[in-house]
């Protein structure tokens, strides 16, 4: 509340999201709500989380929106230099240090907390961390943004090294939805991205189809609330 009684929405925390990402045998699965706040308000509704920085490489993004797409622009901006300069795609561990050294060089002044995640010839699959502050950390699987806290202990008892594509894929979208479920910035639809040997594929859980939590409400109107 301010001074005078009123909610103080300009001072409210303008953050909130739920990203993750994967890895399976071949390949690697990302995934992200699509909900942007902007303190107690929902800014966007259909926002695409996922930005591409190159054929075979993607980010997820969370933190402050401005922040990051900063920051994505650049990174694309470099590896396209990069490819031109080397003739070939880029490597995954390249973006991911791009983006690291931006984080952690302008950590004062930046709100970034990235996932980094693609597939290239040499190294493969892999996923890069990228947490606020800047450091930098490749895992086997990663989730950011406010709905993490929600569901770390449901990643850790039910990953798996062993994935196949379509597990991994359904283990991605069952912690979106469960971190929507429990996070108030986190909404909307499920986007994932699987990258492999074979290219990008993206898929989209609507809004409807996303999975109701066990205590949800799930009445249309008042009258169907039963007590």
């Amino acid at each position: 509340m301010g001074d005078d009684g009123i909610h103080d929405y300009l001072g409210a925390v303008k953050t909130g999201t739920t990203i993750m990402a994967a890895a399976y045998d071949g390949g690697v699965v990302m995934g992200a709500d699509s909900r942007t706040s902007n303190g107690n308000f929902v800014a966007n509704r259909v926002t695409d989380k996922i930005t591409t920085l190159a054929e075979n490489i993607y980010i997820c993004r969370s933190g402050s929106a401005a922040d990051t797409q900063a920051l994505s622009s650049y990174i694309t901006y470099f590896l396209h230099q990069h490819r031109i300069e080397y003739d070939g795609l880029p490597e995954v561990k390249t973006a991911a240090m791009l983006a690291k050294q931006m984080a952690y060089d302008n950590k004062n002044s930046l709100q970034a907390g990235l996932i980094v995640a693609g597939w290239d010839s040499r190294n493969g699959a892999s996923v890069y961390a990228i947490p606020l502050g800047g450091t930098l950390i490749q895992v086997p699987f990663t989730v950011g943004g406010s709905g993490s806290a929600y569901v770390m202990g449901f990643c850790d008892k039910n990953w798996r090294s062993d994935f196949t594509r379509e597990e991994c894929e359904a283990f991605v979208r069952k912690t979106v939805s469960l971190a929507m479920t429990r996070d108030g910035s986190s909404g909307g639809m499920i986007r994932t991205l699987t990258i492999n040997e074979d290219g990008a594929h993206r898929h989209l859980t609507r809004g409807h189809e996303v999975p109701v939590g066990w205590d949800e409400i799930q009445g249309t109107s008042i009258g169907e609330i039963k007590a």
